[in-house]
């Protein structure tokens, strides 16, 4: 139980987190309205969400004047996006608003994850303002697109998952708001559907195997009926019952044929080369990849680790969108000056994560502190997805037999983020705004990462 002091101060620095990552992302904005027009995939998640605003669903029209139902893109984002379209109108300034409410989110819901009664105030309070004014989060509020509200929902839904495995009267309603929540990160990013049955192991401190499998199947369960409405309506628009977007083959084949690990034009394959309808074309594709696959599948493993450079070494995400969104404005120079900062900040927070795991008294000390090390060079190196992946490895390391219930949920968490983003682009395609998702997760790890809980008399009744 919290005393009222304790309570105020909590929403006085929650208060304080929001509006300083409001202000800096409203400045972006500012910055960035009418330089910046959609680019790349933000071109379509613009359309769709200006026809969703008007009344004309999620359909495509073609330079031919024929509109067909689509379900390439995921829906989520546009939808967000067609709701404040629909209130204050079409602009990409009011994209941007929307990714500045979102992100200001984002260093609200760090500081929760930080934040515990035994937890010195500084300790939350620099978490939550590290991600709130964290630069290749800020910067990226300018681009139409998913990442930064997946990395949003998937942080929010951590810190509901957290609350709830505080137990409480009211746990079970963290936990379905935690399972609504990646309902909705589903619908933006199909893949988020992954960290479901994670958050759901994690929403329990109980040992017991059993209840956190059930709770991993009750909170992916939650998460699925949010999303099956939308899978109903491809079955019937699509003619193919895919549970958010038909892309995934798509995706699956470029993982095949890409020799950086980045996204490169699809070489269509003879078998869809007269497929035309949206959603046969991708199971086309991807039975062609899973042909591809099995044929060899030295040579897609192969294609792994260039996959994971492209997606975690440099992130990169907003100088790339800006340069391609308007080059005159934002050229070389500028791309490689804000990718220089950013790369800085980003490899200087997974240092520290590196060394709070390194100097975690608990099991496997000796193995965590090499690991830590080796990470930590690797950062110095072109190569820092195997920082990344030492994250990981040394968190598991950190953990005994009972699991993570020994181990503080941030970097259980921070480890499971980096993991779930590394298999899923390992398997499809790299690129550095897919490492965006991680980035705040890991940005926290520092400030109460491998820190174990002290009693305290806060947490009492008076």
């Amino acid at each position: 139980m919290y005393y009222p002091d304790v309570v105020s101060r909590r929403l006085r620095d929650t208060l304080l987190v929001a509006t300083a990552g409001l202000c800096a992302r409203l400045a972006i904005v500012i910055w960035a309205h009418a330089r910046f027009p959609p680019a790349d995939d933000g071109q379509y998640y613009d359309v769709f969400a200006r026809r969703l605003a008007s009344g004309a669903g999620y359909t495509w029209p073609w330079p031919d004047g024929t509109v067909t139902y689509a379900a390439h893109y995921p829906v989520g984002y546009p939808a967000l996006l067609a709701l404040a379209y629909a209130c204050f109108g079409a602009s990409t300034t009011v994209a941007m608003t929307v990714n500045a409410v979102f992100g200001a989110a984002t260093g609200c819901a760090a500081y929760g994850l930080v934040d515990s009664p035994s937890a010195p105030r500084w300790r939350p309070l620099a978490a939550g303002l590290t991600v709130a004014l964290h630069p290749a989060l800020v910067v990226y509020t300018a681009a139409v697109m998913t990442e930064g509200m997946t990395a949003s929902l998937l942080i929010a839904a951590a810190w509901m998952a957290r609350r709830c495995s505080q137990g409480g009267r009211r746990s079970w309603g963290w936990f379905m708001g935690a399972g609504v929540v990646m309902g909705a990160a589903t619908l933006v990013r199909p893949t988020s559907l992954l960290f479901a049955p994670v958050w759901g192991l994690m929403s329990t401190r109980a040992p017991d195997a059993r209840g956190r499998l059930v709770r991993a199947a009750a909170m992916t369960l939650v998460a699925l009926a949010c999303v099956l409405p939308w899978t109903a309506r491809n079955c019937v628009r699509m003619h193919r019952c895919a549970l958010v977007s038909v892309n995934g083959g798509w995706n699956l084949l470029i993982g095949v044929q890409t020799s950086r690990g980045t996204w490169t034009p699809v070489s269509v394959p003879p078998a869809c080369a007269t497929v035309w309808d949206e959603a046969a074309k991708d199971s086309c594709f991807e039975r062609e990849a899973r042909r591809a696959i099995l044929a060899s599948p030295a040579a897609w493993l192969a294609r792994a680790p260039a996959k994971l450079a492209a997606t975690f070494d440099y992130i990169g995400a907003a100088p790339s969108y800006l340069g391609a969104s308007n080059p005159a404005a934002f050229g070389e120079t500028f791309k490689v000056r804000l990718g220089a900062f950013d790369t800085l900040a980003c490899r200087g927070l997974l240092v520290a994560a590196l060394v709070a795991c390194g100097r975690f008294r608990g099991s496997r000390s000796a193995a965590r502190k090499v690991v830590a090390l080796f990470g930590a060079a690797a950062c110095l190196t072109l190569h820092a997805w195997i920082g990344y992946a030492a994250l990981v490895v040394c968190t598991a390391l950190a953990m005994d037999q009972r699991g993570a219930v020994r181990v503080p949920f941030v970097p259980v968490a921070a480890a499971a983020a980096v993991a779930v983003t590394m298999l899923v682009h390992a398997a499809f395609i790299g690129a550095g705004r897919y490492g965006l998702v991680v980035l705040p997760f890991v940005a926290i790890v520092p400030f109460r990462g491998f820190e174990r809980p002290r009693a305290s008399p806060v947490a009492r009744a008076p």
